[in-house]
This record gives C-alpha cells, structure tokens and sequence, in this order.
C-alpha cells in the first residue's frame, strides 16, 4: 500500500509540475495531492546503515521532499493570490527540489551498489 502511494504521489507531482502550461487553476491542487502523499512517506523511510555517504544522501533527500510541500504550498498561495509569495517562486523551489531528488536517487543507487 505505502509504495502505491508513493508512486501515485510521484505521478501526481510531475503531472502537476506540467499543468500549470495547460491548465493552471487545476496544476496547484493535483500537485499539492501527489506532494502530500510522496513527501512523508519518503521523509519517514529511515536508512539504518552505516555508510556516511548514504546518510547524507538521505538528509538531502529529505530536504528535497520538504522543498516539494513548500512548492505547493507556494502554488497555492499564487492560486489564491495570498500574500507575501503572489508569484512564480514555486518555480524555484521546484528546481531545487527536483536537483536535489534526482542526484540523491541516482548517487544512493550507486553507493548501495557499491556497498554489496
């Protein structure tokens, strides 16, 4: 059940990131769905080794997650046209939260494989 969700999450996230090009008072709503239900569950995943590497990966990660619920918080707040963000800030959030989910998924894959 948690890595259905997980990946209807991530699916809902990218559908999001795109919609806001065709249809932008819907692309707020779905990504703050996929961003609440992809950001805990890989918050909560614990790595319980001992590689420093990985460790610090996964604080990133975290990080990268925490920058996706602060995305849709930003994209709801220029939706509702709430102050102080009336803007495209989401926008920058979203890069570095994508950077940062994509090199710590590509750079942990390599250090487990390295690992065994």
């Amino acid at each position: 059940m948690k890595e259905v969700l997980f990946k209807t999450g991530g699916i809902l996230i990218v559908i999001g990131a795109v919609l806001p090009i065709f249809l932008p008072d819907v692309a707020p709503f779905v990504f703050a769905v996929g961003a609440l239900l992809f950001a805990p569950i890989q918050i909560n995943d614990i790595y319980e080794g001992k590689n420093l590497i990985i460790r610090r990966l996964r604080r990133q990660q975290v990080f990268g997650a925490m920058m996706l619920l602060v995305t849709a918080t930003l994209m709801l707040t220029q939706h509702f046209d709430l102050p102080p963000f009336r803007g495209a800030e989401w926008e920058i959030t979203l890069l570095i939260a994508v950077v940062l989910e994509v090199y710590t998924v590509f750079r942990i894959d390599h250090e487990q494989q390295k690992e065994q």
